[in-house]
Formats: structure tokens, C-alpha cells, sequence
């Protein structure tokens, strides 16, 4: 049986891996592909394109699969549209990017100020330490925290300074899901949600969610996903039918960052077969 990952980070964005290191990683795990799904970026793509090459033997080689984690707002909350099998040289899309990304650093310096101004002696060189070209993430504040001994742990910096709710968070602009969806429509790829579980959305509150991103052309939802429990893959396998949108599946693999999730396996028992890519290619416009 051959298995894929279609939900993967680099440290191009918060993971603790380069592109290449994936890609070895990829070929060490024997998954037949994985999506790079950096959040709001494609940067880091084209080098894990050229390192499956590389790697690749006659009889084996791993399918990058060029792919995005687009961050879109979405009545107060922040959702998550992953576009695989994008044109990842798209100049709409990167151009659109960009402007996140430039959004984003503006957002940081903010929130960093805040921090500094409390006392606490961080900086961004701090932040981008061994990833300066990265999308920097609160994964990054959280790291420099705990690096320079403000925290006992990811978690504690979390709950103590970068909670959405505390005195230090400073909000995102994000794109709007519309936007989002047809940025990867244009780019020819396939719009899916992520972790729809995540969104602590009450059944009828999701349903509504979805009826709204199919109106934009949604294609897919994440259902195989590394933090479900009990019946939610039946349940979001259940919206799918519903809905009329493939299933996919992801690991949401950060590295070191996420140390119990591991590329391909989740915590252990995720299983994400590689028919799904057929899926895909068929939904692709």
C-alpha cells in the first residue's frame, strides 16, 4: 500500500525543516508523495522539486505535490484554505503572497514592540534566527521565548503572551476566503479546507462555513488529520458526501516544532493513501 502526506510545513514557514530535508525525509518514510504547504507562501517549493529529482532512482521517486496554506478570516476566526497542485511560479499568486507576507511582518514588529515594551528581550533577529527569508509565525515568538527563558515551554509562551485574547496579540489582516479560493482557482489548483475541526464550529455553524466556500469553489476537505479523535473522520467524510468535495488528508508535520507528529504518520496511526491524488488531479480546472 502506498501512502502520501498532503499537509506538510518547512521552515520556509514555521516547520524546523528545509525543503531538501523534507524531501530526504520523504524518501526515508517511502511515501510515494507529500504536499509542501507552507502557510501563505510558495517560496520553498521549487527547491523540494529539484530535491525529489535529485534523490530520484529509476525505480522510485517522490511526488512533491506544489502546494499552499492560505490563512483567510472568516467571521472572527482564522480558517485555513491549503491549494494543492498549484502553479507555484503563478505570478497572480505570488504576487498576492507577497503582500500577506509583508502584512504579516508589519503585524510582528507590532506585536514584538509590545513584548519589549513589558520587559521582555527579544528581537527579530531572535525571531528569525537560522530562517531569515521565513514566514514568521507566533510559532517563532513562541521559540525566542522559550530560547531566552521567559517560558518553561511552547505552551506556556502561548498561554501567557500569545494568546489571541492577551494584551500582546496583534490581529491579522487576512485575506478574505473568496479570495483565497480563487487565488488558487487561477493558480490551477485545488482549494480544500483544513482541519475543519479545528474552527470549533458547531455542526450547523460548519455546514453554513461550507455552503459558503462551495458558492466559491471549494473542492476538497481535510478528513484524514493528525488531531482527530473517535468519529471525526466519519463526520467530516460525512460533510464530504454532502458537500460533493474530496477528502484529502495531512499530517500538519511541523518538525521540531510539533515533536509528536511525525511526516506521513501523524502520531502514529495516520494512514493517507495515495488514491487520493487521482482525486485530485480530477477536480483540477
Amino acid at each position: 500500500m502506498e501512502y502520501i502526506d498532503l499537509h506538510v510545513h518547512s521552515n520556509v514557514s514555521d516547520g524546523t525543516s528545509t525543503p531538501s530535508e523534507l524531501v530526504a525525509y520523504a524518501y526515508e518514510k517511502k511515501l510515494k508523495a507529500f504536499a509542501l504547504t507552507d502557510h501563505d507562501t510558495v517560496d520553498g517549493v521549487g527547491e523540494a522539486i529539484a530535491a525529489a529529482k535529485s534523490l530520484a532512482t529509476d525505480s522510485y521517486e517522490v511526488e512533491v505535490v506544489p502546494g499552499v496554506e492560505i490563512s483567510a478570516a472568516y467571521r472572527g476566526r482564522d480558517i485555513h484554505i491549503l491549494g494543492l497542485y498549484v502553479d507555484y511560479t503563478d505570478e497572480t499568486l505570488v504576487s498576492a503572497l507577497h503582500e500577506v507576507a509583508a502584512e504579516r511582518r508589519r503585524r510582528n514588529e507590532k506585536m514584538l514592540k509590545k513584548l519589549q515594551d513589558a520587559g521582555l528581550s527579544i528581537t527579530m533577529e531572535d525571531l528569525t534566527e537560522g530562517s531569515e527569508d521565513a514566514i514568521i509565525t507566533r510559532a517563532h515568538f513562541a521559540k525566542a521565548l522559550l530560547k531566552k527563558g521567559h517560558v518553561s515551554s511552547i505552551k506556556e509562551a502561548f498561554t501567557k503572551y500569545l494568546d489571541a485574547n492577551g494584551p500582546y496579540y496583534v490581529p491579522r489582516e487576512y485575506l478574505s476566503p473568496k479570495m483565497a479560493i480563487e487565488l488558487i482557482l487561477a493558480a490551477g489548483g485545488v482549494p480544500v479546507l483544513a482541519h475543519p475541526l479545528l474552527y470549533k464550529l458547531s455542526p450547523s455553524e460548519l455546514r453554513t462555513l461550507l455552503t459558503e466556500l462551495k458558492g466559491y469553489g471549494l473542492q476538497g476537505i481535510e478528513a484524514v488529520y493528525s488531531c482527530n479523535i473517535g468519529l471525526d473522520e466519519s463526520f467530516v467524510r460525512s460533510l464530504a458526501r454532502d458537500f460533493d468535495l474530496v477528502c484529502t488528508g495531512g499530517s500538519d508535520y511541523h518538525g521540531a516544532v510539533k515533536p509528536d507528529i511525525d511526516l506521513g504518520s501523524g502520531r502514529g496511526n495516520l494512514k493517507i493513501f495515495a488514491s487520493i491524488l487521482s482525486d485530485l488531479q480530477e477536480r483540477k480546472r
